[in-house]
C-alpha cells in the first residue's frame, strides 16, 4: 500500500468514526476509482452508505466484495456476514437464500455456511429444503446435538412431527445428561402449533427427567390452561413455586397472563393477587388492573393505577 493511499484510507476511517458519512463516502469513492483492487475502501464505503441510510448502495459494494470472497480458496466471509445481517434485518429471505446458496456452492464443505443456508430456507418457508441441508449436517457430524435440533425444527415445520421428535430424542441421547432440554424444545414447538396434548406428554417427560426445574411446571401449567384444565394448571404452578420460592411472584404473574389469554379474568385476578403477595412490584399491579378492566371493573382498575405512585 502506497503512503498516499494509506493516508486517504486512514482519513476515510476517521470520517466514518466521526459519523461524517458523506465525507467518508466521497473519499472512498475516489480511492476505489483510483485503486479498484483495494478492499478496505470498499468495506468503509459499505458501512458509510449503510449507516447513512443508503442500504442499496451498501449492498452494491458488499456484493463486489462477496464476488471476490467467493473466488478465494480460503473463504473470509466479511461481506457475506454483513449481507446476511442486512437481509435478516430486512426479512428479505429470498436474497438471503440466494447468497447463502452461492456461498455453499463455492465452499460446499463449510458447515457454518450450510447452517446459514438451512436457516435461510427455514425462514423463507421452504422447510423441506432446510431438512435436506440439516440432514447433510447430521451425516457430517453425527455426534453434534445442535445439528439434530436444527433438523428437528425443520422436520416439524415440514409437518413431519414424528421424525422431528426422533431427531430431538437423538440429540438427547448424544447429550444424555440434559435429555430433558431436547424434549422441552419439541414440546414448545407443539405448544406453538396448538397441539397441547402432545406438548403435555413431552412436558411430563421433561419433568420425569428433571423434577426440580420450575420452567417445566410453568410450561405445563400454561399448557393445561390452554386445555381448560385449570385445577391441574394451578397445581403445576404450585410445584414451580415449591421448586423456586424466590421467583413465586413471577410465576403467578405468568399464570395470570395465561388465564387472561383464555378469558378467565376472575382467576387471573387471583393469580395476580398471589404474585403481589409474594412480590408487590409495579408490573404485577398493572397486570391486576388490566384484569379488572377486562371484567368491566374500571373503578378498581383505576384505583390500583392511582396507587402505583406509593409503590417503591
Amino acid at each position: 500500500m502506497t503512503e498516499e493511499k494509506k493516508t486517504k484510507i486512514d482519513l476515510a476511517e476517521k470520517h466514518y468514526r466521526q459519523k461524517k458519512y458523506r465525507e467518508a463516502i466521497v473519499l472512498c469513492e475516489e480511492i476505489h476509482k483510483e485503486y479498484p483492487e483495494d478492499e478496505s475502501a470498499l468495506l468503509i464505503l459499505s458501512w458509510a452508505y449503510y449507516d447513512s441510510g443508503e442500504v442499496g448502495q451498501a449492498e452494491k459494494y458488499l456484493h463486489i466484495l462477496l464476488e471476490r470472497e467467493l473466488k478465494r480458496r480460503v473463504f473470509t466471509g466479511f461481506a457475506f456476514d454483513e449481507l446476511v445481517r442486512i437481509y435478516n434485518q430486512q426479512k428479505d429471505f429470498q436474497k438471503l437464500t440466494e447468497i447463502c446458496g452461492r456461498a455453499v456452492a463455492a465452499q460446499p464443505e463449510d458447515v457454518g455456511l450450510l447452517t446459514e443456508l438451512g436457516n435461510a430456507y427455514l425462514k423463507s418457508g421452504k422447510p423441506e429444503k432446510a431438512c435436506a441441508i440439516y440432514e447433510k449436517l447430521v451425516e457430517a457430524e453425527n455426534d453434534n446435538p445442535v445439528y439434530y435440533c436444527y433438523w428437528g425444527e425443520a422436520l416439524f415445520a415440514a409437518g413431519r412431527s414424528k421424525e422431528s421428535e426422533e431427531a430431538y430424542r437423538q440429540a438427547g441421547e448424544i447429550d444424555s445428561g440434559q435429555a430433558d432440554r431436547y424434549y422441552f424444545k419439541i414440546a414448545v414447538l407443539f405448544q406453538q402449533a396448538g397441539n397441547y396434548k402432545e406438548a403435555e406428554r413431552l412436558l411430563n417427560k421433561c419433568i420425569a427427567a428433571d423434577s426440580s426445574n420450575p420452567l417445566y411446571y410453568c410450561s405445563l401449567g400454561d399448557n393445561l390452561v390452554s386445555l381448560g384444565q385449570i385445577r391441574k394448571a394451578l397445581q403445576a404452578y404450585e410445584k414451580a413455586v415449591q421448586c423456586d420460592h424466590s421467583r413465586a411472584g413471577a410465576y403467578y404473574n405468568r399464570l395470570g397472563h395465561s388465564l387472561m389469554k383464555i378469558g378467565n379474568f376472575a382467576q387471573a385476578v387471583e393469580a395476580f393477587e398471589a404474585a403481589i403477595n409474594y412480590e408487590p412490584v409495579g408490573p404485577y399491579y398493572l397486570s391486576l388492573a388490566a384484569a379488572y378492566k377486562e371484567m368491566g371493573l374500571m373503578e378498581k382498575a383505576e384505583s390500583i393505577i392511582r396507587g402505583l405512585g406509593k409503590i417503591k
